[in-house]
């Protein structure tokens, strides 16, 4: 009788561990989407860009305040019409999709952002992770995360060539 119920047990613990649904995604519909809105924002296709995400969308740009869709193209156009050139190394990124445990759709993304200064010709090297909530194909909340200090430090001495003729003379 022992037997009987320990096989029953191990036949119902195989039978429940074949039933778990899959969480983690290396390929979908909503990892397309992001990678179409990251081509965009690489080629400036700002209509393209904006597509992608749902009418209420928010947009955390570390922080935890969230700005709209419409503010955060606003920064982004600003930040590229600075730059020469711009956009993520392919080589090194890595992008996942997760259901979570409350069956929300996430797509996590990892990559290193390049940009070089058109007035100086200074490249950048900023390590972004995107974390991006899908509801219904369209994005419904992005969280980027980054170190600014090397970018906005570059965009200050830009605004102040003064400043940077000082420290180089020193």
């Amino acid at each position: 009788m022992k037997k009987l119920f320990l096989l029953g047990l191990a036949i119902t613990l195989f039978i429940a561990c074949q039933n778990k649904p899959q969480r983690y995604f290396a390929d979908s519909a909503e990892i397309e989407t992001l990678k179409s809105g990251i081509n965009a924002y690489e080629s400036g296709d700002w209509d393209k860009w904006k597509s992608h995400f749902s009418d209420t969308a928010k947009v955390y740009v570390n922080s935890t305040e969230p700005i709209t869709v419409e503010k955060r193209l606003e920064g982004l156009k600003g930040m590229t019409s600075a730059m020469s050139s711009y956009g993520f190394n392919r080589d090194k990124e890595y992008i996942e999709m997760v259901l979570d445990k409350e069956d929300e759709t996430w797509v996590y993304y990892w990559a290193l952002h390049k940009g070089t200064f058109a007035a100086n010709n200074k490249e950048l090297s900023i390590p972004v992770h995107l974390a991006v909530q899908f509801v219904n194909g369209k994005i419904a909340e992005e969280h980027i995360y980054f170190d600014g200090t090397a970018m906005n430090a570059e965009f200050e001495a830009l605004a102040n060539p003064e400043t940077e003729e000082e420290a180089s003379e020193e």
